[in-house]
């Protein structure tokens, strides 16, 4: 089985996940961050599986102009979504249905939040602030879903 798993990430908790997930599925697996350069010159996977970080209710925009972009070719293979967010159970849900088209989410063989991280020191003044005064969080947090991550590969590997 060959997989492309395809994220933009802002702070590495994205990549992180993905590296975590990349580790766990069979077969053949690429990684492509699209915070960098990347060309996706030919359409020779089985499995693609999208994912991003969620800042303000938001997936980052890179992931939102991929899926666009790309649609035609993602209806002819299996498809994974994912988000990395602190949000959980319902929340996640309604995070995955807002931020990923109709489409997608219908076709997906699975769909997971794998948590988040509030890592302070790589986020600028005004990204500190908000999630101060929103979440209340003045240190580091890592809320990694590990399990979430172990059993999205599950279901991709069935």
């Amino acid at each position: 089985m060959n997989t492309l798993i395809v994220y933009a990430s802002k702070h590495g908790t994205t990549k992180k996940c993905a590296d975590l997930l990349a580790k766990q599925l069979v077969g053949n697996v690429e990684l492509v961050n699209l915070n960098k350069a990347y060309s996706i010159t030919t359409w020779n996977y089985d499995t693609v599986i999208l994912g991003g970080s969620i800042y303000a209710g938001r997936i980052r925009k890179e992931i939102s102009d991929f899926c666009t972009k790309n649609m035609k070719e993602l209806k002819n293979v299996r498809v994974g979504l994912f988000i990395c967010a602190m949000s959980e159970g319902e929340e996640a849900v309604k995070l995955i249905e807002q931020n990923f088209q109709e489409e997608l989410r219908n076709r997906a063989i699975a769909k997971e939040s794998f948590g988040g991280e509030f890592l302070m020191e790589q986020m600028n003044f005004l990204e500190r602030f908000i999630i101060k005064k929103i979440s209340k969080v003045t240190t580091n947090q890592s809320n990694i879903r590990e399990d979430n991550i172990k059993k999205f590969a599950d279901e991709v590997n069935s």
